[in-house]
């Protein structure tokens, strides 16, 4: 027995935003108009989206999935770049972009996913979205870093290391706190939170097993796109923090 959801039902549960907003103007957070923004985006994102889905998913072409999926990973990137100082688009770009099809071809090459656009579209929007937290979160990470180790990685400098060695300790962090949330959620999946993809298909009739297949290799597949695309931002990225003199920018 699956789930009803109506028009009118949907309207109801919306109904429940109106206690995040109350909480918002109570304690005034600032957040009313920007909640009001989100909550507004995400209904007609998502109503586009369905109905673009429906007709790439029937249409059922090759070339269509692929710029899709290149889209995806373009809109990843971009977001992912406005979270840092640099604005660099083609690190976040190689950062997400090898991440997902490193990630995707696995799947493919293991036969855990097909080359059909059913199974690619939102694959690899899981992918893409991850690796857009793990990189923003790489990126905020070395911003605030170098101001704050400033003075220690001129010294270091100083005294003679190079780049990388005097900005080891940034670069280790920044990756370490971009993969912790993807962490964090696999130690806690199935005990704390049952995830979207096991809940829905469990909901469509799947047999639970074979649900928490596919949540296994979701989960796996996240943190390897976290790790490579957090990897990848950050040894490419700390070097946009110093001039072609090998001095550190300043991060004012």
């Amino acid at each position: 027995m699956g789930i009803a959801v109506n028009n009118q039902s949907l309207f109801y549960v919306a109904l429940l935003v109106l206690i995040a907003l109350f909480i918002a103007w109570r304690e005034k957070l600032g957040l009313d108009r920007d909640m009001i923004i989100a909550i507004i985006r995400a209904v007609i994102q998502l109503v586009i989206v369905g109905y673009v889905l429906r007709y790439i998913i029937q249409l059922d072409q090759l070339w269509v999935t692929l710029i899709i999926a290149t889209l995806i990973i373009f809109n990843a990137s971009y977001n992912a770049m406005k979270r840092s100082a640099l604005k660099s688009f083609k690190i976040s770009l190689a950062a997400i972009g090898i991440g997902t099809i490193i990630t995707l071809s696995g799947l493919i090459l293991a036969g855990a996913i097909k080359l059909v656009p059913f199974q690619i579209i939102p694959i690899t929007g899981m992918i893409a979205s991850n690796a857009m937290i793990a990189v923003g979160l790489c990126f905020k990470t070395m911003d605030q870093a170098f101001k704050d180790q400033r003075q220690q990685v001129i010294e270091k400098l100083t005294l003679g290391a190079d780049l990388k060695d005097a900005t080891l300790p940034i670069i280790r962090m920044s990756i370490k706190t971009a993969m912790q949330p993807t962490i964090d959620g696999a130690k806690t999946v199935g005990i704390v939170s049952l995830p979207g993809m096991m809940s829905g298909l469990i909901f469509a009739g799947i047999d639970p097993v074979r649900a928490i297949k596919y949540q296994i290799m979701v989960t796996f597949m996240l943190i390897s796109t976290a790790s490579i695309a957090s990897f990848i931002a950050a040894y490419l990225g700390y070097r946009k923090y110093f001039n072609t003199r090998k001095q550190l920018k300043s991060m004012n």
